[in-house]
């Protein structure tokens, strides 16, 4: 990983950074928002310094502490009348400009495949079609909230969102260099273990799926 151009490190780093500011737009309390996110930032970074991550000899895999603690999180706020509540006044068009982060992603994988740290079939190159999502959010916010387009076509577009995103992660996930690895045995997913990628699936993933999912709850409630 020391052997990365340091563009690419920049690059996703700035790519953090715009998820946080973009996210906390969407939040009623921006600056909690972007304090919490910030400080979990920090501490995976920490932690990837600290190799936690890139052992891949400990069972269970410490990976599912990556994206375990937020999947939580995730499931506090939809399961808890308070956490509803802050969803409830979240805004669709921010949640909507969130997937913009899908693109400069979808560029920082390319260049860690052609850097040989993550298979090719996580890039758009492969089967990652995710950067269709980071293309149509903006132009899909102006048609919705500008032009007046159907908010079923906005639902279906986030439906889609989700599809995607699962399927990148899916194969993110089994091409791990773990013993349930099934995807990519010449080259493994490594990248994903090390700081700051590893706040790829600890960070912007699951705020790209949390947007997803506020959005269909504020879309069905209306």
């Amino acid at each position: 990983m020391e052997n990365l151009p340091q563009g690419i490190s920049i690059l996703f780093i700035g790519t953090i950074f715009l998820t946080i500011f973009l996210f906390a737009k969407a939040t009623p309390s921006r600056f909690i928002t972007v304090a919490f996110l910030l400080a979990w930032t920090i501490v995976f970074i920490a932690l990837g310094k600290l190799d936690v991550f890139s052992d891949t000899t400990v069972m269970p895999p410490r990976f599912i502490f990556m994206m375990g603690p937020a999947i939580l999180v995730m499931i506090l706020f939809f399961a808890t009348k308070k956490g509803r509540s802050v969803i409830d006044r979240m805004d669709i068009k921010a949640l909507t400009l969130v997937h913009v982060v899908r693109l400069p992603v979808e560029i920082v994988l390319f260049l860690l495949a052609v850097h040989k740290t993550i298979p090719e079939l996580l890039t758009f190159e492969g089967r990652n079609f995710d950067i269709i999502m980071g293309i149509t959010a903006y132009p899909m916010a102006w048609w919705i909230f500008t032009r007046g387009g159907s908010r079923k076509l906005l639902l279906a577009w986030n439906i889609l969102g989700l599809v995607l995103l699962f399927n990148v992660v899916i194969h993110g996930v089994l091409s791990l260099p773990f013993p349930f690895q099934q995807f990519a045995f010449e080259q493994p997913n490594v990248a994903m273990l090390h700081s700051p990628y590893l706040l790829l699936p600890g960070l912007i993933v699951p705020v790209v799926m949390f947007s997803h999912f506020a959005t269909i709850r504020l879309l069905l409630r209306k």
